[in-house]
């Protein structure tokens, strides 16, 4: 099975208290967004979007222009679902990010949960070059990925985890580290996972 089919089948068979991912208010995130000090105007695009809450809190907050992306087209229709009208302010992109080209910059790339799949040298190159393409130079990345504390698997899927320290190294010279921050995401089923989370500045 193909990751595409992969997700597109997750998302037709469990619903957000069946997944792990599921958080009602991804707090981090949100604040690592805020730390980036940019407008309300400020293209961000959510990697790997899925059917998260972010874009909700995102729109609360008052960011006008939001994209979100993810492999699965079956997670997105849900979360336009969700959100009704509002939907209709936001840019939907349906592919996977080894495979984005974007037609715009942006200002902040928020991801998390996706990189941590790519898990073989090509598709780590494709996802970074993606990213240099498609954020303005004084842009921010804003990642989190498993940690060195957390799980080796995800959706029956091998990950690749990472630490501070491996994540600097993955992003240099293209990027430098601002902050970082641990986090143990409380799943729907009671268990624990240890996420390390990123903000990066482009610096080219």
């Amino acid at each position: 099975m193909d990751h595409k089919t992969h997700w597109e089948t997750i998302y037709t068979e469990k619903q957000p208290n069946e997944v792990s991912w599921t958080q009602e208010k991804p707090s981090l995130s949100l604040q690592l967004i805020e730390n980036a000090n940019k407008s309300k105007l400020a293209k961000l695009i959510d990697i790997g979007g899925g059917e998260s809450n972010l874009v909700d809190h995102l729109l609360m907050n008052g960011y006008e222009n939001l994209s979100v992306l993810d492999i699965s087209e079956n997670a997105l229709n849900r979360c336009k679902q969700r959100l009704g009208e509002r939907n209709k302010n936001i840019e939907w992109i349906v592919t996977d990010i080894t495979k984005f080209h974007a037609n715009t910059k942006y200002d902040i790339w928020h991801d998390r949960a996706v990189f941590h799949f790519l898990t073989d040298p090509e598709s780590i190159i494709f996802y970074k070059n993606n990213l240099v393409h498609a954020l303005n130079n004084d842009g921010e990345l804003i990642i989190g990925t498993f940690s060195n504390d957390g799980p080796k698997k995800c959706s029956g899927l091998e990950i690749k985890q990472y630490t501070e320290d491996t994540l600097t190294e993955t992003f240099s010279p293209e990027f430098i580290p601002i902050e970082f921050q641990r986090e143990d995401h409380h799943t729907p089923f009671g268990t624990v996972q240890n996420f390390v989370f990123g903000r990066f500045k482009k610096q080219i």
